[in-house]
This record gives C-alpha cells, structure tokens and sequence, in this order.
C-alpha cells in the first residue's frame, strides 16, 4: 500500500509557514466569495423557465459555456457573463500589441507599461460586458418558452440586466486579480477551475442514476473511467514534456577567479501556452452565436450561428484553427529567441554545432516552432475529445459528401459517431485539461515555496515544471 505520510507531512508543512497559510487561506476564502455570489440571481428573471431552456441547450455552444462557467449562465447569476468578457479584451490587446506601435511600445517600457495595458484591458473588458449583457437581455426576452423567461421585458430588464452583469465581471475580474497577487496561483485560472470543479460530483452522481436506471451499461461506465485515467495520464505526461537544448560556457577569467566551463540545458516545453489557446479559441468561437441571438431576423448572421454550433464542420475547423493560432501567439509573446541567444552570447556560451548569435536564434526558433506544433496538435486532440462525448461529429452540412456519409454510418450502426454518448462536458478532455494543468500549476507553486524555505515538497522525484 502507498505511504502517505510524507504527503501529509507536506500539507502540515504548508500551515507551519506563516505566508504560505495566509496566500492560500487568501485564495480559499475569494474562490469561496466566488462561489456564493454565483447564486445570486439577476432581477427580473424567472428562474425555472431559464433552466428548463438550458436544459434543452446541453449539447449546444451554451451549455459548453455554462459549464465553463460553473453553472452561472444557466442561473443568469450576476457573475453570469464570467470571466470571459476580460480573457477576450486581453486577446484584443495582445493582438493590438503586435499591429499598433504604441501598445508595442508600452509593452517593452516594463512594469509601467504592464500596468498601462491592464488598464486598457480593464476599460475594455467593461465595454465588452456591457454589450454581451445587453445582447443576453434581448436574447432572452426574445426567446420562446411557456411560461416566459422574461415576464416583464423591456429597457427597464436590459438596463438592469447591462449593469448587474457587468458589475459582476468588473467583480469577479477583481478577484482573479487579487488572487493572482495575493494568493497562490493564477487567478483567472482558478476561477475557471473552481467552476469546473463544483459541476464534477453532480455530473458524477447523474452517471450513477444512469446506470440505476439501466441507460448506460456497466461497460459503458468502465470505458468512461478508463478514458479519463488515459487522458489525465497523457496530459500530465505532455505538461511535464520538455526538449533540453544543450548549452555550453566557455571558461572566463574575471579578476583572480575563473568562471564558466560547465554544462548546462535550455529546457523548452512541450505545450508552452498551457489551457491559455483552448479558452481564447472558445471564447472567439461562442461569439458569433451570441450576435445570433441578438440579431434573429438577420439571415447569414442566423446561418453563420446554426453552423457555428457545437459538433458542426464549420465550428470544429474555426476552433481547431483557433488553437493553432493561439498556441503559436502565445508563445511568441513569452518566449524571444533573439532575446535568450544574446543573453547566451554575452555570458559566454554556446550551443554545441550552433555559432552564437543569429544561428543560434535561427536554431531554437526552428525547435520551438515544432514543439509548438506538436502542442497544438495534442491540445487540439484533447480539445475535441468532448464533441465526440457529447454530441459527436455533424457530417451531414459537410458539401457534396454529408448526407452520403451520414447514411453510411447510419447502416452500418455507427450512428453514434453524429449523435454522440450524449455525456457531460466534466468528463472531457477540455475539462481535464484545465482541471489537471490548474492544479499541476498550483501544486508547482506550493512546491516551489516549501523548498525555498528547506521544507520537503510534495513530489520526492522529479518536480512539477512550471506552466508559464
């Protein structure tokens, strides 16, 4: 049997640091704040009407979103709109930051320039949450149920509704930021975290009245769990992946003391942007059927939604595009291989068969470019293991071969490559993905301050590599 002795003692050393309690009795208490005010629901709203109409929405691009948001959408709480209106404002600043010259400038100025942008980001964030609230009002006093969602419309709803939601980003915007600061961890992370976490019992106690009921089948249950434990493995496997880059140092002499002389690495990894592609390709994708919401009588807006949903061709290649896209995007902003080689050079080293300099900036671009491939190719597997869970792949808008590929699989009983095995988002990759890089990065963080004041880690072999 494991021993777990030393990973209690690790936990007990955690309270016996006066900072480390605080940063995570710090983090506890504002996830916890989180928490409740997700069940404070917006005026004007009838709540059992609302949740009948998400329950219909499961397989679609709303409940992604609303599990993505611990439930808060399908509750319309006041932290309803989450953290995504600030994670598209930052994507728009950071693209920003490579076309326009000022943002560029502000971003080599340090941490003055730091702050500047934030600043934008937050001045925007607002003005996204005050047009998503505005488009969720009308979208639900436009939307047919018996009894009525809204029972009241008008601009008195949507003012309310503008301003409750977007206090409650503003809010919960504050709380990523304070934890980031103050507590352990990234904030926006853990908020994101924390919302997928909670839906995981529910989710698990469903997956039992199911096979009570005789839905799903003992075998069904044991493929699901063997899936996961597989999927958890290869995301712990690929976070923790690296390529060592060798370098070399020259001896030097300063003074009457030589330096220099050893052998060390340049450790690049494998999946250097973490869950950061999958949330900006989630958030960009979910866009356009919020503009379909908002402009029904809009014809191409309303197809452009339709195929924009959750399984189709249309919405699978926009989002596999988009992780592309991120994860190279991302990458280049964190990591400058001009940068590290002329920090190499002047501190006197090398890497073996590389001239210093240029080519070697050439060489690491070159090997950081394809283990960057290879880490939007898995984020894209993990990524698209919930369409196929939830509500599998939609052949039939493919051109010229849909229907003729539908009816293939339709005789040969393998309908449920289109349908799906009608499952909860919380078993997917996307949500392991998160869950697992979240806490690897958390973990990592505690491990990194108990070693820093000589208490043992968490981990006796090997330790947990950081995510950013």
């Amino acid at each position: 049997m494991a021993d777990f002795t030393p990973m209690l003692g690790s936990v007990r050393n955690i309270f016996h640091i006066p900072e480390l309690r605080r940063r995570i009795l710090f983090m506890l208490s504002f996830l916890a704040v989180y928490r409740v005010g997700s069940w404070i629901p917006t005026p004007g709203v009838d709540s059992a009407a609302l949740q009948q109409f998400f329950n219909q929405q499961s397989g679609t691009i709303f409940g992604f979103l609303d599990i993505f948001s611990g439930g808060n959408l399908s509750r319309l709480s006041v932290f309803a709109l989450g953290i995504t209106p600030y994670i598209t404002a930052s994507i728009i600043l950071q693209l920003l930051t490579v076309v326009w010259p000022y943002l560029e400038r502000l971003s080599k100025e340090g941490e003055l320039g730091r702050k500047k942008i934030t600043q934008y980001t937050r001045y925007l964030t607002v003005a996204l949450s005050l047009f998503q609230g505005f488009a969720t009002a009308v979208a639900l006093e436009r939307t047919v149920s018996t009894p009525p969602i809204v029972p009241s419309p008008g601009w008195g709803f949507r003012v309310m509704t503008m301003l409750t939601l977007t206090t409650g980003t503003a809010f919960v915007m504050w709380v990523g930021e304070q934890i980031s600061e103050r507590g352990i961890g990234n904030g926006i992370s853990l908020i994101i975290f924390a919302g997928i976490v909670v839906g995981l019992p529910p989710a698990t106690v469903s997956l039992w009245q199911d096979w009570i009921r005789g839905e799903r089948s003992v075998f069904t249950i044991l493929a699901l769990v063997i899936m996961m434990v597989l999927v958890v493995a290869a995301i712990v496997f690929v976070e923790r992946g690296q390529r060592r880059i060798p370098i070399q140092y020259a001896k030097r002499v300063v003074g009457r003391k030589m330096y220099g002389g050893q052998s060390t690495h340049l450790p690049l990894r494998i999946n250097s942007g973490g869950v950061i592609p999958v949330i900006f390709a989630a958030s960009i994708v979910a866009f356009p059927s919020t503009l379909g919401l908002v402009f029904p009588n809009v014809d191409w807006m309303q197809g452009l939604a339709q195929q924009l949903q959750q399984g189709y061709p249309l919405y699978n290649v926009f989002y596999i595009g988009g992780i592309f896209f991120f994860c190279f995007f991302y990458v280049s902003i964190i990591f400058n291989p001009d940068e590290v080689a002329d920090n190499i050079r002047k501190y006197g080293g090398f890497i073996p068969g590389i001239r210093p300099g240029k080519r070697t900036a050439e060489h690491i671009d070159r090997v950081l470019s394809r283990l960057t491939a290879a880490g939007a190719v898995y984020l894209v597997l993990v990524a698209l293991l919930p369409e196929f869970l939830i509500t599998g792949f939609k052949v039939q808008p493919i051109p010229g071969i849909g229907q003729a590929l539908d009816n293939f699989l339709n005789n040969y009983d393998l309908d449920f490559i289109t349908t799906g095995l009608g499952l909860s988002f919380y078993f997917g990759g996307t949500s392991l993905l998160i869950v697992v890089g979240v806490a690897m990065d958390t973990v990592q963080q505690i491990e990194s301050q108990l070693i820093m004041r000589h208490y043992e880690g968490f981990l006796k072999k090997g330790r947990i590599r950081g995510r950013r």
